[in-house]
């Protein structure tokens, strides 16, 4: 297996000295870096940079905000109506998927890389990527930070500033540093 083979296997990888896994990046990040200097209202202009990002045709009602960036782009798939505000970062060396009618708060990170604890395994660039996943109608808080591995449930809020670490079921309200579950959502109840 190559080095992206592992990578998208879950298997460890060598992630910062394979000059192919480093040349994808680099052309991702620049087109990233292109998107982020489109002025929004250019929509059309922007919409044509983030295709050749995720690789794919966008879903309707996608909305991303500059600045956004990503390692790879196309191990990510975004479904309807969703918005992502300014600052995010996904890191997609495995697969992230994100259903609809999700919003994402500024500076919400998607981290699905994790590296080995001993140093001397760290220090040859190793790491392990982990799939992310995200039911639909869900709300990230700003500054939330999803760990690799994590399944997010449907209709679920992550407060700002919560680090979730483990799965969320569905319809849940989680908060804190690492994320606990704080309250479950009744979906039918109207507002005031």
């Amino acid at each position: 297996m190559n080095e992206r083979e592992k990578m998208l296997a879950g298997k460890w990888y060598d992630a910062n000295f394979d000059k192919n896994l480093v040349n994808e990046r680099l052309k991702v990040k620049s087109k990233c870096d292109e998107l982020n200097q489109i002025p929004h209202n250019k929509v059309e202009e922007r919409n044509h940079i983030l295709r050749e990002i995720l690789n794919n045709e966008l879903p309707s009602g996608l909305d991303i905000l500059s600045p956004f960036t990503v390692d790879y782009g196309e191990n990510i798939s975004f479904g309807e109506n969703c918005f992502v505000n300014h600052y995010c970062y996904f890191m997609d060396g495995a697969p992230i998927t994100i259903g609809n009618n999700v919003f994402f708060g500024p500076y919400v990170g998607l981290y699905t890389a994790t590296h080995p604890l001993q140093f001397s395994s760290r220090n040859k660039g190793l790491e392990k990527a982990k799939p992310i996943i995200i039911g639909d109608n869900c709300w990230f808080g700003a500054n939330v930070s999803v760990m690799p591995g994590v399944t997010i449930g449907e209709g679920c809020v992550l407060a700002a500033g919560a680090v979730v670490t483990k799965d969320i079921p569905d319809n849940i309200l989680a908060a804190g540093v690492p994320a606990q579950v704080i309250s479950t959502i009744n979906q039918t109840e109207e507002l005031d």
